[in-house]
C-alpha cells in the first residue's frame, strides 16, 4: 500500500528554505572568532609540507573533503582525497612521509578514520584535524585542531549533516585561499591548472594560436592595383588585406572602412596602386603576445584587425575579433 505524499505548500517551503540559509550563514559567521592560532599553524604544516595535503573523511564529510582537496589543488597546494574506508584496503598506500593529512569528522569519532590514524602517526606526518568536537579521539591526536562546531544543524531533525558540512566547506576553502594569498598564486598560475576555463583561455592563449597564416593570409604588393587587392580581400574574407614589399615586410593596410572613404574621392580601380592608398603604420602585434592583450589594444586603439610581425617586421600572420570571438577569449 503507497503511502499518500503529503501536498506541497509554497509558504511553507520558503520559509523552511530561509531557514536552513539562516542557519548555516550563521554556522559559517560563527567560525570567524575561532580563525587564530590554529588556523595559523595549519597553514604552516601545509606550507612546509614536501609532499602533497591528503585529506580524508567518511560520509557527509567525505564528499567535503573531496572538494576541498580539489580547491587546494587548483589553487597551488597539491592535494588529493582518499576515502578513509578505502584508505584501511590499501589507499593507505598512498600517504607517504612528506605529507600532511587533513581528518574531517564532525563527530572526531569516525570508527573508519581512527583506524588509520595509528599508520599515520607511525609515518611521522603533520595532522590537521577539522572537527566539532575538540576533545574527541581525532582531536587529541592531532596535530593541529580547528574546531568547526556549528550550535544546530539546519535540518529539523538535527541529525542529516547540513550547517556542519557548510561550516567544514567553507573552514577549507578559507584555509585554500589564505594559502594561495601567502605563496602569492597568481591569475597566470591558475590558469595553468585550468586550461580548459574561460580564464585559461585568456590567459595561457598567443596570438600566434589564433591567427591566420598562409593562404589565409591577405596579402598584396605595395604597386598591385586596387582592384587586385579587393579581390584578395574578398577572397580571403578578413575585411582588411596587408601591403608588404618584396621581402614581405608589412608596408601598409588596407581595409573596408578605407574603402568606404576611398568611394568619396576619384579614383581608378585599375590604375590605383594600393601602396598609395594604403594606411601606413598599422597596428600589428607579435606572435607571442597575449591573445587578451590583442583584445585589449583591438578596444584602445577601435580597430578590428591586427598584423602580426616578427621582430624584423616582416608579416607572419592577422586576426580579427571574429577569430578571437572563436577561441573564446572575448
Amino acid at each position: 500500500m503507497h503511502r499518500m505524499k503529503p501536498a506541497l505548500h509554497a509558504d511553507r517551503l520558503i520559509a523552511f528554505a530561509r531557514k536552513v540559509l539562516s542557519i548555516e550563514a550563521g554556522a559559517v559567521a560563527a567560525l570567524d572568532s575561532r580563525v587564530g592560532e590554529a588556523f595559523v599553524s595549519a597553514c604552516n604544516l601545509i606550507n612546509e609540507c614536501n609532499g602533497r595535503l591528503v585529506v580524508t573523511g567518511m560520509g557527509k564529510s567525505g564528499h567535503i573533503g573531496d572538494k576541498i582537496a580539489a580547491t587546494f589543488a587548483s589553487t597551488g597546494t597539491p592535494a588529493f582525497f582518499v576515502h578513509a574506508a578505502e584508505a584501511t584496503h590499501g589507499d593507505i598506500g598512498m600517504i607517504t612521509s612528506g605529507d600532511v593529512v587533513l581528518a574531517l569528522s564532525n563527530s572526531g569519532e569516525t570508527p573508519e578514520l581512527l583506524a588509520v590514524l595509528p599508520i599515520i602517526k607511525r609515518l611521522g606526518v603533520g595532522l590537521i584535524a577539522l572537527t566539532g568536537k575538540t576533545q574527541s579521539s581525532l582531536a587529541r591526536a592531532a596535530d593541529v585542531v580547528i574546531d568547526v562546531s556549528v550550535a544546530q544543524e539546519a535540518c529539523p531533525l538535527n541529525l542529516a549533516p547540513t550547517a556542519s558540512t557548510t561550516a567544514t566547506l567553507a573552514m577549507g576553502d578559507a584555509l585554500a585561499v589564505a594559502l594561495l594569498d601567502a605563496r602569492g598564486f597568481t591569475e597566470e598560475d591558475f590558469a595553468r591548472s585550468h586550461p580548459g576555463g574561460t580564464l585559461g583561455r585568456k590567459l595561457l592563449l598567443h596570438v600566434e594560436d589564433v591567427m591566420r597564416t598562409g593562404e589565409q593570409l591577405p596579402r598584396v604588393m605595395v604597386d598591385t592595383s586596387l582592384h587586385d587587392g579587393l579581390v584578395e580581400m574578398s577572397a580571403k574574407g578578413l575585411g582588411m588585406t596587408t601591403v608588404v614589399d618584396d621581402a614581405g615586410k608589412v608596408r601598409g593596410i588596407f581595409t573596408d572602412g578605407d574603402l568606404r572613404r576611398l568611394l568619396d574621392k576619384p579614383f581608378d580601380l585599375h590604375r590605383s596602386r594600393m601602396g598609395e592608398i594604403m594606411k601606413t603604420n598599422p597596428k600589428s602585434v607579435k606572435p607571442r603576445m597575449l591573445a587578451a592583450e590583442a583584445v585589449r589594444l583591438m578596444e584602445t586603439s577601435r580597430v578590428t584587425a591586427l598584423l602580426v610581425t616578427d621582430d624584423d617586421g616582416v608579416l607572419v600572420g592577422a586576426l580579427n575579433v571574429h577569430d578571437l570571438f572563436r577561441a573564446g577569449v572575448m
